[in-house]
């Protein structure tokens, strides 16, 4: 398994490129319409998009990512969230619609690419945020960064159920690289020993 991280150019999100076979892959978050663009740099094709949450730092590609034939996937309740008044409102953009191909629950287990990937519901950040585990590797948008977590003040975030969240990653057996929505890339032992905002 490889992954790639497209970083951001001007304000948006990081996206990752996930491949297991070097010529299909999954795109935890698409946050600008140039990762389609940068994935076939990379000779990737682009089968789907798992978004960690509905922000528009983290989905302002997936509109050019629906035309070009990728399913888009999030976690369970974000669906209504994404292109509510309230989400749009943020960031004073307006979220241009696209489809949503389905929803993702806690525990859940999918198979895309070759890739085994399982959903960790991580709400606090907003309504129906997730991770997604897959092999060593865990992304956690904006419930983790190194060093940090997300906000919690934003509508729908929770602080109680953010550091709730943060905790269940914790958690997890064994350790695991992270790859953040924002920043830098760390694991999940750093933080459980590290982390100043929510301490194991």
């Amino acid at each position: 398994m490889k992954v790639y991280t497209i970083y951001p150019a001007g304000f948006a999100a990081n996206t990752y490129a996930v491949t297991e076979d070097g010529e299909n892959c999954i795109l935890i978050d698409c946050a600008q319409p140039r990762v389609l663009d940068e994935c076939k740099k990379l000779g990737l094709t682009t089968r789907a998009v798992l978004l960690t949450h509905g922000h528009y730092d983290h989905i302002g590609g997936c509109v050019e990512l629906g035309k070009y034939g990728a399913d888009i996937y999030c976690g369970a309740g974000e669906d209504k969230f994404i292109f509510s008044r309230e989400n749009a409102a943020i960031f004073g953009e307006e979220i241009e619609r696209f489809a949503i191909a389905g929803t993702l629950k806690d525990g859940e287990k999918i198979s895309l690419c070759g890739l085994d990937i399982e959903v960790i519901a991580t709400d606090g950040h907003s309504v129906g945020g997730v991770c997604y585990k897959t092999g060593d590797c865990i992304f956690t948008g904006d419930t983790l960064f190194c060093g940090s977590v997300g906000r919690w003040d934003l509508p729908t975030g929770n602080a109680k159920k953010l550091f709730a969240s943060v905790k269940k990653l914790y958690a997890l057996q064994g350790d695991f690289k992270v790859y953040c929505g924002h920043g830098e890339p760390t694991t999940l032992g750093y933080e459980r020993k590290n982390n100043q905002f929510v301490k194991q």
